[in-house]
């Protein structure tokens, strides 16, 4: 009796072992390994870099149901296909963006993001387009200096680049005004403009590019500058192997041609190829 127990055992062993072996030899349909994810944090309202697509534009869902499209939006879209990685967008109020990082919400932040004055504050890549602060003031509004924003209602994106300069290097300045006011997003900084509300708005580079190639003419930037600078793409601490491989997959991009003709893209926003600065 033992002895037919102990066979049937045998027996029920050795199936068992040879359905493992199969699975594990192809025999089985084995589960498709899942693709790392880049979920990339950036400004819904921050054209050309990332913004909602209108008038059938192409772009990304995001879990929200919207799509969205933009420079920086596209530039990730083609790092992630180069390593075999998912593209993850994720809008962000750009206020909330680091305690986003910091809680694995987002692993990246990528939108038009400075790289002076955090240093210290994320893993980078290289920096890879050229920017400054500036200043843009509707024609004909008597303000064509910095000197001339004296009295006046300066406005600014919450925890912007802008900001950071009008409250560091160049509060001296920003003393000067009648206020500075600071808003959730660029897009109603400008509604601000044109209504009026305020004189005057300090911002990036690339958006003063943008909002005086889209208003016909009503905006306009001064010539002098609050400051130069460049974007990068921001990781959590700790993140450098990413970074470092964002970076070689921009290069690799640039030396395959391919940059240029995104900025063309979107060069009736302001976009240009020859702000473009990684690995020159």
């Amino acid at each position: 009796m033992k002895r037919k127990i102990f066979a049937v055992a045998a027996s029920v062993a050795a199936l068992a072992l040879s359905a493992c072996m199969l699975a594990s030899c192809g025999g089985g349909s084995a589960a498709p390994a899942e693709k790392e994810k880049l979920v990339v944090g950036f400004d819904a309202a921050y054209p050309p870099y990332g913004y909602l697509a209108v008038n059938g534009e192409e772009g990304y869902k995001a879990d929200d149901g919207n799509t969205y499209t933009g420079f920086d939006l596209d530039l990730a879209n083609e790092v992630c296909n180069m390593n075999n990685w998912e593209l993850v967008v994720k809008p962000v109020d750009w206020d909330s963006k680091d305690a986003l990082l910091g809680s694995g919400d987002i692993n990246c932040i990528w939108n038009g993001f400075t790289y002076e004055g955090r240093e210290d504050q994320y893993a980078w890549s290289d920096k890879y387009m050229v920017n400054g602060q500036v200043v843009v003031v509707k024609k004909d509004s008597g303000i064509n200096s910095l000197a001339d924003l004296k009295g006046k209602i300066v406005m600014t994106q919450k925890e912007s680049a802008a900001l950071d300069v009008l409250e560091g290097d160049m509060k001296d300045l920003a003393s000067t005004f009648k206020k500075l006011e600071t808003i959730g997003d660029y897009n109603n900084a400008f509604m601000q403009l044109e209504s009026g509300a305020v004189d005057a708005v300090a911002c990036d580079l690339s958006i003063a590019a943008y909002q005086t190639a889209a208003d016909d003419g009503d905006f306009e930037q001064l010539e002098e500058t609050l400051s130069s600078e460049h974007y990068a793409v921001g990781l959590a601490k700790g993140d450098e192997e990413k970074a470092k491989t964002i970076t070689e997959s921009l290069k690799k991009l640039d030396s395959e041609g391919k940059i240029e003709p995104l900025c063309e893209k979107y060069a009736v926003q302001g976009m240009d190829y020859a702000n473009w600065c990684l690995g020159k």
